[in-house]
């Protein structure tokens, strides 16, 4: 151990020895910080009534930098704080210190599930079977109507109840996120919610506190501020009284008290999460329903002279049977259940969107502090440098002496977890005295007496060049040469260095000078990448997504970190952005090398916006980190906005995922996860649509060929029992897609109309070979009380109805075991709950076909014989469907995503020759700039409203400038508009 170990003095250069001219002060390579100097408001400060033309005015007014006093005279407040009634002045005023929030009635929720294109549809068909089939002496269709509403019904409720409970559960992951204030309001202390905290409030904070909202500090205690949410730098912030906090930050050391000079976020700020229309799969749909409508009024009507009623009869059964009204429900439980099951992995969704939008990234672009990184300084052991007999562990234990053990800084608290145990930071030593860090001395130092030997011993550490200012024994030329070429070296590695120096004390006088200090060490302070990054990294590209570092740390910080992960060092400076490749350069353009880019450093939240909208230019689907106010016009702009874990309130208001986990990995997490929601959409759009084309291309043949009149009411029927099974699809396991995901219509349409008309081939020969031949009842016996085969049949006999109802029915739900696998059906296990449900509606259906004896449908009960026999033949027809699956895969498909390959190239090349456009861009050009969404308020959507997320942005790129700056000139404004005084 270092403090048993005798050391021999290094030489003392001698008195005698002739002066030597003056030597230049050496200059060591760190890192640094400009100071700017408080200034006066450039006005006349005997009014308080200042202009709004004088607030805009930053060279008269900036509440940033102006002198303190000025700042209490602007904002109409002293350091006793505001009163209660003039703190609820302001807020009305201001309005809260968070984003507008609005709420949704429960009732108009419920019916929101009832007003989209489909439904308008389903209702339709109701109010034809109350009104417009009331003739001929007839009823009005009752059954149908109470079954069509009931539907209707059924589906919103589910709709509702499930993403009621979700909402529920996003919302508590929220609130959990709302921070609390100690305000200062008519000379009292309080804690508040920080929402409601205006202009004008005394705050304090202390270690471990997150800054409020923004402020001026006029009492400051030894205090350090982490502003990495708005720098990217690791290294916490000195500050002093006068200097600005900004909202968000962390407390990492002392204690403050300071004047709030700007609020919230809610008029600069947010974001409206608009869903789109589910116009492609709606329109497909009605498209398809409307031509064979068409088709059956022409034939129907005026060719079979069918009366009235009759033929509207055979109009609803493609109505009811065609419309997939279940999907809005279907697709809000699924992004229900996929929504929470993305909040077990820390990520909160608040725009519903983002859900398909994540599926398909192909560029993520990540910070580096906090989500590559700990953002927890670290001794980085491999690089210590020694100077003398010290050991490296050695110098590590004695510059833990030198540390403080409780309320710690960033540095003390890296220096000492070096060691492994605290504890050893005081064994064997007792302390006599301790000086901690301070800005002007920029060192700490501890004397100590050693309890082995009884000797007292002074050790110091910080920056290195005041400790080699300190250090008088063995201080040499060829020492300080190396000295500086070891800080050298660790600055262009992005590595901070720490000094330090170690003397013995002659006596038993603790304050005694001792016998000169002795430079024994160089510790390398990095903050290191966290211990899943690398893998998360590799995950990333495994799926199909480049990582890029976004970092407002400097470059060799940077270029360390993406070498210490193996993302590359291949790195720029932001300046880059806007002076382009260097000439002679291997990029040929800011495109290419944005591309070739590993990362980039020295990034400000307009340098975020410019990589955003060249990736997107580029037809990449890109997602953005950020955790400060100023990242918001950048999470507005990227594709997918992500405020990572400790973001301030205006990051989270803009983006459209919260992590409240740190890490790449919940990101990664986050994206498979969303890639299993989309399969599971996908899935269910390909079998809604197959069903569609099945059931109208079907009956209308039927109708054609045989006058074959189908009850609607068992069509409704076959829809509830589809309905309750396909609602399980929300929670199917199905496996994440190992490219990013895009929605190519064109393919989800062909495989539909392949399956759609191989299931209506299905249903026809059966309906053929009963009507045509007496191939059944020769084989099996089986028999039909009107008729038996060999064309004799009557197609109006209830029995028919129930064979063809039967098929119609199992086959149409198997197909979801096709459509939901990417091999055969049986190599994917479904859950256990699509399957139960499976199973349970078969039963269900082979029950009423065994007893349905309903007079009112025209339909009877058929025997046991029968309905093995279309058990048996829908197994037969369902093998090929593996087939047809692969065979078009093969064909089909494989020319539709070449055409989808040149058309985006094609995009691509067009893009890069104009101005990209500000909005969202789709991945690969898919989808035609459209989402698969119902137009209506999400659950997601109100949750976040609830708590202060999801409000309106308007930016423009003058604007991107620092937030707190206008949120402080709007508060000035404000209160001059309504003064609390008058002026003298």
């Amino acid at each position: 151990m270092a403090s048993n170990v005798e050391k021999e003095p290094g030489p003392v250069p001698e008195s005698s020895t002739p002066a030597e001219p003056e030597k230049k002060k050496r200059e060591y390579k760190d890192f640094g910080h400009d100071e700017e100097k408080a200034t006066h408001a450039n006005v006349d400060m005997s009014t308080i009534e200042l202009k709004a033309e004088d607030l805009y005015d930053k060279e008269k007014v900036d509440l940033e930098t102006i002198v303190i006093d000025d700042v209490f005279k602007l904002l109409q407040c002293t350091e006793e704080g505001l009163t209660e009634d003039e703190a609820k002045r302001r807020l009305e005023l201001f309005g809260p210190n968070k984003l507008e929030s609005e709420e949704q009635n429960a009732f108009l929720q419920f019916l929101s599930f009832m007003w989209n294109p489909l439904s308008w549809v389903m209702e339709g068909a109701a109010l034809v079977a109350i009104a417009l089939s009331n003739g001929e002496h007839m009823p009005p269709d009752w059954p149908d109507f109470v079954g069509i509403v009931l539907l209707l019904l059924i589906n919103s409720a589910i709709g509702f109840y499930e993403e009621h409970n979700a909402g529920n559960a996003v919302k508590a992951l929220m609130d959990s996120l709302a921070p609390k204030a100690k305000v200062k309001r008519g000379g009292t202390w309080s804690e508040v919610e920080s929402a409601i905290l205006v202009p004008g409030d005394m705050v304090a904070f202390k270690i471990g506190d997150i800054v409020p909202a923004d402020c001026r500090l006029t009492e400051a205690i030894n205090v350090s501020i982490d502003q990495a949410a708005l720098t990217g730098e690791s290294l916490p912030q000195a500050k002093k009284m006068g200097d600005q906090c900004f909202s968000g930050s962390t407390c990492k050391q002392g204690e403050a008290e300071g004047v709030v000079i700007s609020t919230g976020a809610n008029t600069f700020f947010g974001r409206a999460a608009s869903l789109k229309i589910l116009a492609q799969i709606g329109s497909f749909c009605l498209v398809s329903i409307g031509i064979f409508v068409i088709a059956e009024i022409l034939v129907l009507y005026a060719g079979f002279r069918y009366n009235y009623r009759r033929g509207l009869d055979n109009i609803l059964v493609l109505l009811i049977g065609g419309i997939p009204i279940a999907m809005p429900t279907v697709l809000s439980v699924t992004l229900a259940v996929g929504a929470q099951q993305l909040a077990k992995h820390k990520a909160i969704v608040t725009r519903i969107t983002a859900i398909e939008e994540l599926a398909g990234v192909t560029i993520l672009c990540s910070d580096k502090t906090g989500t590559l990184t700990t953002n927890k300084l670290t001794i980085d052991r491999n690089t210590i440098k020694t100077y003398g007999p010290f050991s490296a562990e050695d110098v590590i234990l004695l510059a833990a002496y030198a540390s403080r053990t409780e309320n710690q800084d960033a540095i003390d608290s890296s220096v000492v977890g070096a060691i492994g145990d605290a504890s050893r930071a005081r064994a064997g030593i007792k302390l006599l005295d301790f000086k901690p860090f301070n800005p002007v001395d920029k060192r700490t130092e501890i004397t100590y007496r050693e309890e082995a030997t009884g000797k007292l011993k002074r050790v110091t550490k910080g920056m290195t060049g005041i400790i080699i200012e300190l250090c008088t024994r063995n201080k040499t030329e060829e020492l300080e040469n190396k000295l500086e070429a070891d800080v050298e070296e660790f600055a262009t590695r992005g590595l901070r260095a720490l000094a330090v120096a170690y003397e013995e004390v002659d006596g038993d006088d603790f304050e005694a000078e001792g016998n000169g200090f002795e430079l024994i060490g160089l510790l390398a302070i990095y903050d290191p990448p966290r211990d899943d990054t690398k893998q998360t990294i590799d995950d990333a590209i495994a799926l199909g997504v480049k990582v890029k570092m976004v970092t407002g740390d400097q470059l060799a910080i940077a270029k360390e970190t993406g070498r210490r992960l193996g993302m590359g060092d291949h790195m720029y400076p932001a300046k880059v952005l806007k002076e382009g490749p260097p000439p002679g350069g291997k990029h040929s353009s800011l495109d290419d090398m944005i591309m070739d880019a590993d990362g980039f450093a020295g990034v400000f939240p307009e340098h975020k916006y410019e990589i955003v909208k060249r990736l997107q230019g580029l037809g990449h689907l890109c997602a953005m980190t950020g955790d400060g106010a100023n990242d918001a016009p950048a999470l507005s702009r990227a594709n997918v906005g992500i405020a990572v874990e400790g973001a301030t309130d205006a990051a989270r208001g803009a983006a459209d995922i919260v992590l409240t986990e740190p890490g790449l990995s919940t990101i990664v997490h986050a994206i498979r996860g969303s890639r299993i929601i989309f399969q599971r959409m996908r899935n269910y759009s390909i079998y809604a649509c197959a069903v569609t084309i099945r059931i109208v291309v079907c009956f209308a043949i039927l109708a054609f060929a045989y006058k074959f009149d189908f009850p609607p009411f068992m069509v409704l029927i076959i829809a509830l029992l589809n309905d309750g099974t396909i609602m399980t699809l929300s929670v199917d396991r199905v496996l994440p897609s190992m490219t990013p995901d895009s929605w190519d219509l064109a393919e989800i349409f062909a495989y539909a109309v392949g399956y759609g008309l191989w299931l209506t081939l299905s249903t026809v020969v059966l309906v053929v070979i009963i009507m045509e031949t007496s191939f059944f009842q020769d084989k099996f016996g089986v028999s039909l009380p009107n008729g038996n085969g060999a064309g004799n049949v009557d197609p109006h006999d209830p029995q028919l109805h129930m064979i063809v109802y039967l098929q119609v029915a199992i086959i149409s739900q198997a197909l979801i075991f096709v459509t939901r696998s990417h091999g055969f059906f049986f190599m994917e296990r479904p859950s256990v709950a699509l399957m139960g449900a499976f199973c349970i509606a078969q039963l269900i259906s082979s029950i009423i076909a065994a007893y349905a004896n309903w007079g009112f449908t025209k339909i009877h009960g058929i025997s046991g014989a029968w309905i093995g026999i279309v058990w048996v033949w829908n197994i037969i027809w369902f093998v090929p469907l593996d087939w047809m699956k692969f065979a078009m895969k093969a064909t089909i498909i494989k020319y539709l995503r070449k055409r989808h390959e040149r058309l985006a190239a094609k995009a691509i090349a067009e893009s890069q020759g104009g101005h990209v456009p500000l909005a969202r861009t789709q991945s690969r050009a898919a989808s035609i700039h459209e989402s698969m969404y119902s137009n209506r308020v999400s659950f997601i959507k109100r949750a976040a409203r609830k708590v202060g997320f999801g409000g309106k942005i308007s930016m423009k790129p003058e604007e991107l400038q620092r937030f707190s700056s206008i949120q402080a000139q709007n508060a000035g404004r404000t209160l001059a508009r309504n003064p609390s005084r008058t002026a003298a």
